[in-house]
């Protein structure tokens, strides 16, 4: 964990080096840092009594609808071990403004998605590995394979929406 010598000194230079307003370096030497896209996490505000400040909640979560879409950080990207190219092709839709074809990509990888992460898990994962011609080996313990209805339930989560 870093100390508050070091966070002090971190914060000094972010402060001296960015102008907010016009998201150059402050001494003007023209050099842009785009900070579109970055926005603060969305705090609990409490009451003076320690309550939720429902109102101030819900006035904060208003201000944050208001920002235009522009994408989200992070995934747990199981998929991509069998579905790769796909979940790139869905990055590169969103980057180049294709919305509808994203979202049109995005409604198909969902099932499948949610099979090899919250359904299935790391059993439906292995098993659709090998269906595409990866490795997916067995499972290790403690885990199970999956059962014949369970297997025939995640081919039809791909086979649905045309991935098999």
């Amino acid at each position: 964990m870093l100390g508050p010598r070091v966070w002090s000194s971190v914060r000094q230079g972010l402060s001296r080096g960015l102008c907010r307003n016009k998201g150059a370096w402050a001494s003007g030497e023209g050099r842009k840092v785009d900070i579109a896209g970055i926005y603060p996490p969305v705090t609990t505000p409490f009451t003076a009594t320690a309550e939720v400040d429902y109102e101030k909640l819900e006035e904060n979560l208003h201000k944050l609808s208001t920002f235009p879409f522009r994408g989200a950080v992070g995934g747990i990207c199981a998929l991509a071990n069998v579905l790769g190219a796909q979940v790139c092709q869905l990055e590169r839709l969103c980057l180049t403004g294709q919305w509808e074809d994203a979202q049109k990509l995005q409604h198909r990888l969902i099932e499948p998605n949610t099979a090899v992460t919250r359904r299935f898990g790391i059993p439906g994962l292995k098993k659709t590995m090998d269906w595409f011609g990866y490795y997916g080996g067995p499972c290790r313990a403690p885990l199970q394979e999956l059962s014949p209805a369970e297997e025939e339930a995640l081919r039809m989560d791909f086979t649905s929406n045309g991935w098999l």
